[in-house]
């Protein structure tokens, strides 16, 4: 579950620990704990293309949740997301969702 801290504009992620108690953790660790598991996984081994691999793994939930948030309304949809909705109907297209 992502959601956004009133206090600050860090992402959250909300997760269930061993104890079932609800604990809350900033995107970025997620992420970055995320790029850890798969580059160990790597064993050494070269990986091409590793920016557009994390980008397009939050990018394309991101603007799903974005579009379903704004039912469907691009203009306000790109103007939540802080782009222009040229850009926004590339990025939809490129994830066949527009």
């Amino acid at each position: 579950m992502l959601e956004q801290r009133s206090t600050s504009d860090a992402l959250t992620v909300s997760t269930l620990n061993a104890q079932s108690q609800l604990t809350n953790k900033p995107l970025r660790d997620s992420v970055k704990q995320a790029l850890k598991n798969y580059l160990a996984q790597l064993n050494g081994q070269d990986v091409n293309d590793l920016y557009e691999l994390v980008l397009s793994e939050v990018e394309h939930p991101m603007l799903d949740m974005v579009m379903q948030y704004t039912r469907g309304n691009q203009t306000r949809a790109a103007n939540m997301l802080g782009i222009n909705r040229g850009t926004l109907r590339k990025k939809l297209k490129k994830y066949g969702m527009g």
